[in-house]
């Protein structure tokens, strides 16, 4: 078997989904227990599904189920947003009254600093409806077929960076999960590139704005073109015309 093409067909993204029969969630089982690859991959698409969970809950995430546990039972693969239900409520009306407990015994210490947490966590809740939607509508493209994926590897600048690029042909959407980059120094940004090979051409399809804010590290761009490859490039504040191929981190080819 060819497991870059395996990996990049988007299958592992529709088994983390939930979007598969029960007999290819037992396949991909027995592949993840078989090639370490495929159990790495799998684990690293549920690391960025629970990137998207920090936008509501301040660095919380919600208690997913680990690969081993869903690799000793496929059967009972389910699809991870329904765990979003409720889980922001439990989460911060719950999460404040164990952390004081443990912080300290004193109860009228407690609930005077509970009290003050719940307003404030009341206020985040309110504020952050739109990343939840935003965040579950991600989880909705990550589970569609007709969406490529591509490994983004480093390259000499950056061997140990590594991204991932999420495309929809059909309606031009591109995710960048952008993880795997470190901090682009002060004055600097990161910049992507969709790549023609034959003739070598750049085309510029963004800044990765706001780095070091961004929790998730994952961006939404557009891409209407005909892409044989992505890159991403480290430039000056505000992007360049041309890549800088010196300062390269990340790049991978479109499967075919």
């Amino acid at each position: 078997m060819d497991l870059d093409k395996y990996i990049a067909s988007g299958i592992l993204e529709l088994y983390v989904a939930g979007q598969l029969s029960e007999r290819e969630n037992r396949e991909i089982a027995a592949l993840a227990e078989a090639h370490p690859r495929v159990r790495e991959e799998i684990e690293a698409i549920e690391a960025t599904v629970r990137g998207l969970s920090s936008a509501y809950a301040a660095g919380r995430k919600p208690d997913f189920a680990p690969l081993q546990s869903r690799l000793a039972k496929p059967s009972r693969v389910r699809p991870l947003w329904p765990a979003y239900s409720g889980w922001a409520a439990a989460v911060v009306v719950g999460a404040a009254s164990v952390y004081f407990y443990v912080q300290n015994r004193d109860l009228q210490s407690q609930l005077q600093r509970q009290e003050l947490m719940r307003g404030a966590l009341e206020e985040q809740i309110a504020n952050t409806e739109d990343s939840l939607k935003e965040a579950n509508r991600l989880l909705e493209a990550l589970g569609e077929r007709s969406i490529q994926v591509v490994p983004l590897q480093g390259q000499t600048v950056a061997p140990e960076a590594y991204a991932r690029a999420y495309w929809n042909r059909e309606d031009t959407r591109l995710y960048i999960d952008a993880r795997g980059l470190p901090e682009p120094p002060p004055g600097m940004v990161y910049q992507v590139w969709s790549l023609t090979l034959d003739p070598l051409t750049p085309v510029s399809l963004g800044l990765l704005e706001d780095f070091a804010a961004d929790a998730d590290k994952i961006f939404a761009l557009q891409n209407p073109n005909a892409s044989e490859a992505f890159g991403i490039t480290l430039e000056p504040a505000g992007g360049s015309a041309t890549p800088t191929l010196e300062q390269l981190y990340t790049l991978g080819t479109v499967p075919s």
